[in-house]
C-alpha cells in the first residue's frame, strides 16, 4: 500500500465568513494562501467583492443559513466576525445577546457541521473589545467554542500602525489542529488581557514564538493623502471651517496654531465626538490617520485638515484614502458611491496585518505538519 503523498509546494488555501470586500483574502494571498470560498450577508459588501474577485464562490447570505456540506474543504477558516455588539462605541450587549455579534456562533455551527472535513486553522479577527466584554467571558466562550472543536488557542492585538499611517489596533484568535513549538509569553503582542487563558488550565492553549514586531509608524498620512481638486465638493466652505476652527478646545486650539504656522504644509485627521454633550472636533497631532470606521452618520467621518504655511483647508477623507490606508490602494472601487466605500473599508481588516499573522501564527504549523507525513519517491 502506498503511503499518502502531499506536495507541500501547493499552495494553502482559505475559505472566509463575513469576508466584507475580501481585504482578509488580500492579506493571505500575499501570504500565499489562495480562498477557494467566501460568505458575507451585506449586499453592498458583497458587490464590491464581486467586482474585485469575481463571485463565483461568494455566497451573499446570513451565515445561519449556510450548509456545511456545501462549504468545500480548505486549510485555513477567517473569520471578522460582526464588532457591533462588542465595541467600545456600542453598548456592549456582548457576543452572546448582541443581534450582530452573536453571527460568531452560525460560523462555529458552520465549521462543527464540516465535521472531519474541518480546516486546520481557524482565526477570528473582531475589536479589542471582545477581550473584556462582559469581564472577559465573552473571549472565554470564544477560546471554548475553539477548544470544543478541537483546536488549541493563541491570541495576538495587532495594531494596523505597525504597516500604515492608521492607528488601527484589532484582536486576533487563532485556533489550531497542530499547533508547533512554545514560545515566550510576552507582552508584545499579547497584553494582559488576553495573555490569562494561557495561566487557564480549564482552556487548551499554545504559544506561539514570535519575530520581533515592526516598529509603530510615526508618520506617513501626509504623504498617502490625495490631490483633490480645488472645486471639488469634499472640500468644506469658509464657514464651515470658522465652525470647525470654534469647537477646538483651548489645548486642541494652541496646537492648531502652531501647525498652520509650520513652514510646510501637513495633513492631519480629525473627528468630531461630544464632550460635555457638546459636539466638537479634535484633531490629531500626529502624522497618523486615527482608526478608519464603518461610515454610518457624520460623527464617524474622519475629515482631513491641512495646515502649514498660514493656511489652513478642511475636506472629508476620499474613499481612495481609506482603502490605501487599509493596504488595498489597487482596490476597484469604480461606480461605488464615496459612503458606500467608506462604509466597506471603514468595517474590514487592515491587508498587511493578515499578511504578517498568517506568516507567522498559521503557515509555520500547516507546512510543519504536512513535512511530517511520508512521502513515497516513487510516486513523486
Amino acid at each position: 500500500m502506498k503511503n499518502k503523498v502531499i506536495d507541500i509546494s501547493a499552495p494553502k488555501t482559505a475559505i472566509e465568513f463575513f469576508s466584507g470586500i475580501g481585504l482578509a483574502r488580500a492579506g493571505m494571498a500575499q501570504a500565499g494562501v489562495k480562498t477557494i470560498w467566501a460568505n458575507d450577508i451585506d449586499k453592498t459588501k458583497c458587490m464590491l467583492y464581486r467586482q474585485q474577485w469575481g463571485g463565483e464562490h461568494l455566497i451573499c447570505d446570513d451565515v445561519f443559513n449556510l450548509n456545511p456540506l456545501d462549504i468545500p474543504s480548505a486549510d485555513i477558516a477567517w473569520a471578522s466576525s460582526p464588532c457591533t455588539n462588542l465595541s467600545l462605541a456600542g453598548k456592549r450587549e456582548g457576543l452572546s445577546r448582541g443581534s450582530e455579534s452573536k453571527a460568531f456562533f452560525g460560523f462555529i455551527d458552520a465549521v462543527r457541521g464540516m465535521g472531519e472535513r474541518k480546516p486546520r486553522a481557524l482565526i477570528l479577527e473582531n475589536v479589542c473589545g471582545l477581550a473584556t466584554s462582559h469581564n472577559g467571558e465573552d473571549y472565554r466562550k470564544v477560546v471554548e467554542c475553539f477548544n470544543n472543536l478541537g483546536y488549541s488557542v493563541d491570541s495576538f492585538e495587532l495594531n494596523a500602525r505597525r504597516w500604515l499611517p492608521q492607528s488601527r489596533p484589532r484582536m486576533f484568535v487563532v485556533g489550531l489542529l497542530n499547533p508547533i513549538g512554545e514560545g515566550r509569553l510576552d507582552a508584545s503582542a499579547r497584553p494582559d488581557k488576553l495573555r490569562w487563558i494561557h495561566m487557564d488550565s480549564s482552556l487548551k492553549t499554545h504559544v506561539t514564538p514570535l519575530p520581533g514586531l515592526p516598529e509603530l509608524m510615526v508618520s506617513g498620512f501626509t504623504e498617502i493623502t490625495d490631490k483633490v481638486n480645488e472645486s471639488d465638493a469634499r472640500w468644506w466652505d469658509e464657514e464651515r471651517v470658522e465652525r470647525f476652527v470654534d469647537s477646538l478646545s483651548e489645548s486642541q486650539l494652541i496646537r492648531f496654531r502652531e501647525m498652520k504656522k509650520g513652514s510646510k504644509i501637513v495633513a492631519r485627521t480629525a473627528y468630531r465626538r461630544t464632550r460635555n454633550g457638546k459636539p466638537v472636533w479634535e484633531v490629531r497631532n500626529d502624522d497618523i490617520a486615527g482608526c478608519l470606521r464603518t461610515a454610518r452618520g457624520g460623527s464617524s467621518k474622519q475629515a482631513v485638515v491641512f495646515l502649514g504655511k498660514n493656511n489652513v483647508r478642511i475636506r472629508w477623507m476620499t474613499g481612495n484614502e481609506y482603502a490605501k490606508l487599509q493596504g488595498a490602494s489597487k482596490y476597484k472601487t469604480d461606480g461605488f458611491s464615496e459612503s458606500k466605500i467608506q462604509y466597506a473599508f471603514g468595517d474590514a481588516v487592515a491587508v498587511p496585518v493578515v499578511n504578517w499573522l498568517l506568516r507567522v501564527a498559521v503557515l509555520p504549523s500547516l507546512i510543519s505538519e504536512d513535512e511530517g507525513v511520508e512521502v513515497n519517491a516513487e510516486v513523486c
